[in-house]
């Protein structure tokens, strides 16, 4: 777990939280403000429940540490064959991320050797370097807050221009497609970035010319029943959406889930995949998709 991307975040925490406690007696408000901030939303449910009843020995009651000094992580050489591993994902050198360092480190493992299910064959042609240089300078655009005209193709493959301010990138797994929201004055547009022919950068703008359009988010409301390890897998599959997570009882949790309308099949669908460990409690539209997918599924099994 220590090389997981996910639990990285835990070991971050902790460290930081061990490292006040070892100058100071730390309070439980404080731990709970590192996991906020280190970590990730749902982490104030596990990492402060953790250290406090003993299950991780390293706070006293008190809120001292038997540590003597600051903990240091310096990587191993299995984290650094990890972290070369996840360089070889043509997804991740679209960011241009640096290699110093790790030129002669063998990776942990090949991108081949993972198999995706449920996963559309047309995905993004990452390799291609028109789409890496669309790419780098749409994250050029982001970072500078800077206007783009974009050439594209439409979906009936009518070609476009269009003068914008970019407002983020998104990734679908279900899609491998990367897309861009982007806002003019009076229009907000979603493009895909495969469809992009070129893109150009313009002059900066300012918050005050431009404000970001606010897109509609719809709200998820579920119960998760925690069998067979049901809230971690829950988390992990909807990590990229925003969320509350809320403790019932000892076995059941509330997850809220914020969503855009565009993605309501996709997560019909991933819903689905968890069985009656997962119910939806609303919106009652919602509901009923799920339900109409169940029945067309009895259907096919006859």
């Amino acid at each position: 777990m220590l090389f997981n991307e996910v639990y990285g975040a835990y070991y971050n925490a902790v460290a930081a939280i061990l490292s006040e406690a070892v100058k100071d007696k730390i309070t439980d408000a404080r731990i709970n403000e590192i996991v906020r901030d280190k970590a990730f939303f749902e982490s104030i449910l596990t990492i402060p429940a953790a250290l406090k009843d003993g299950a991780w020995p390293l706070i006293s009651a008190d809120g001292s540490t038997p540590l003597k000094r600051e903990p240091e992580m310096p990587l191993t050489e299995l984290q650094r064959r990890w972290l070369k591993a996840l360089l070889s994902d043509p997804r991740i050198k679209l960011f241009g991320v640096d290699e110093t360092g790790l030129e002669d480190v063998a990776p942990l493992y090949s991108p081949d050797v993972f198999v995706c299910f449920d996963r559309y064959s047309d995905g993004d042609d990452y390799s291609d370097p028109r789409y890496i240089e669309s790419f780098r300078t749409i994250l050029t655009a982001l970072r500078e807050k800077r206007k783009l005209k974009i050439k594209f193709k439409s979906s009936r493959d009518i070609e476009k221009k269009w003068v914008c301010v970019p407002c983020r990138l998104e990734y679908s797994s279900k899609d491998d497609k990367f897309r861009l929201l982007t806002f003019s004055p009076r229009n907000a547009l979603t493009i895909n970035l495969g469809r992009i022919k070129s893109v150009t950068l313009l002059e900066p703008y300012s918050e005050e010319e431009f404000k970001p359009v606010e897109y509609r988010k719809e709200r998820l409301v579920l119960e998760v029943k925690n069998e067979r390890n049901a809230l971690e897998r829950t988390l992990l599959s909807f990590s990229h959406f925003e969320k509350e997570a809320e403790r019932l009882d000892d076995n059941r949790y509330r997850l809220t889930l914020y969503y855009e309308r565009d993605d309501a099949t996709e997560l019909v669908i991933r819903v689905l995949s968890f069985g009656p460990v997962l119910k939806v409690i609303e919106p009652e539209g919602f509901r009923a998709q799920v339900y109409e997918r169940i029945k067309k599924q009895q259907k096919l099994r006859g």
